[in-house]
């Protein structure tokens, strides 16, 4: 499952950034760290175990794609007292509605 969701994440980043419709997010946005909270959130809530704590933004970009944003987005959570970079992809229907699309640890951090 983690691989699908990372090759789903390369997939979306790569079209993103091939189609010139990416725009990179700016990290510190306080948008961006509500989505991306939202995300840990989530896949806590998804995962009864998972005990994730959102820590920051580190890179992302984002997309319209029929009136909908798209963001995908690397951040930072801890594990416990481990630090780990995820990747997730968020969807956004309209302000303060949001679709957790895939959450992944980023195996590269």
């Amino acid at each position: 499952m983690r691989f699908q969701s990372l090759v789903f994440i390369l997939v979306v980043l790569l079209a993103s950034v091939a189609t010139n419709q990416a725009d990179f997010v700016d990290v510190n946005d306080p948008h961006v760290i509500e989505i991306a909270t939202f995300a840990v959130t989530e896949y806590n809530n998804q995962h009864t175990e998972a005990k994730l704590v959102f820590e920051k933004v580190m890179s992302g970009v984002s997309n319209v794609v029929d009136n909908e944003t798209r963001y995908s987005l690397t951040l930072s959570a801890k594990n416990g007292s481990a630090s780990n970079n995820y990747d997730t992809i968020v969807l956004e229907k309209s302000s303060e509605n949001f679709s957790l699309i895939a959450f992944a640890l980023n195996p590269h951090a």
